[in-house]
């Protein structure tokens, strides 16, 4: 079934560059070395949006810091594995500047793939399923490629500064109403899987997003997965030998989802 005897990789919402600085780097060198540790087993990786909790790519400029990841992924993608990057609702305004020096595959919307005989729906999440209206609209916005020349028109100290400010405010506002698990019935993504699942048969749906791992049985054979986050989780999905778990970094450290998907924290 994995006739390479190698492993496909998922993970999502590094956030890096909040809360502040040193949290950052901290979680950015446990990623680093997350990925040193699984490059030997590796077939592929997907790494499922708000990898930055903010990005905006410039002419001729890009957020300082974070070389670190960028080093790493490079020098995956130098050995032949392939990186597949999806942008997410915080780092929307990822260009082509992964792609020309880093060697990867950006995607903006989610893809379906075929692997280890899984029929299996990728993406970060954001702006899918039902409600949410106000959320779509401004991603309809920022997705506009006036407005975003508009924003390239601001000096990057500037605009990086704004739209940080602006990510924090957000966070702030939703506080922790994003690790809650908010029952089945009221989890968009769920709705979606579900809907999906009856147009056409997929094994697994694989997203971010939510920042909660989650494990959830849509059928007999089609199953939904939340990646979590590595702001509080530090969670990865792992595709091995047609099976999909997932799994925590380090190994010594263990989530309950009883307690997240019940009870919720």
């Amino acid at each position: 079934m994995n006739p390479s005897g190698k492993n496909i990789y998922f993970a999502s919402d590094f956030h890096l560059g909040a809360p502040n600085e040193a949290e950052s780097r901290k979680r950015e060198d446990l990623i680093v070395q997350w990925l040193d540790e699984i490059k030997n087993k590796a077939k592929e990786i997907y790494l499922v949006g708000d990898i930055f909790d903010f990005w905006f790519e410039y002419k001729r400029a890009i957020p300082k810091g974070f070389v670190r990841i960028q080093g790493k992924i490079a020098e995956l993608s130098d050995s032949g594995i392939p990186i597949h990057f999806f942008t997410g609702n915080h780092d929307m305004w990822m260009f082509d500047y992964f792609e020309k020096e880093l060697g990867v595959k950006i995607n903006r919307e989610p893809i379906t793939i075929e692997a280890q005989g899984k029929k299996i729906v990728i993406g970060h999440g954001d702006g899918l399923g039902p409600g949410d209206k106000g959320y779509k609209f401004i991603k309809r916005v920022f997705s506009n490629k006036f407005f975003q020349w508009c924003f390239a028109r601001l000096h990057p100290n500037f605009g990086i500064a704004v739209a940080n400010f602006s990510s924090q405010k957000s966070r702030a506002a939703t506080g922790s109403s994003d690790e809650k698990f908010l029952g089945e019935e009221n989890e968009w993504l769920v709705h979606y899987a579900k809907e999906r699942n009856q147009k056409e048969h997929i094994d697994l749906f694989i997203f971010g997003h939510r920042h909660l791992p989650l494990n959830i049985q849509l059928d007999s054979s089609s199953q939904y997965y939340n990646l979590g986050d590595w702001i509080k989780y530090k969670t990865y999905g792992v595709l091995e030998e047609g099976e999909f778990s997932l799994k925590v970094y380090p190994s010594n450290e263990h989530f309950n989802f009883d307690v997240i998907q019940k009870k919720g924290e």
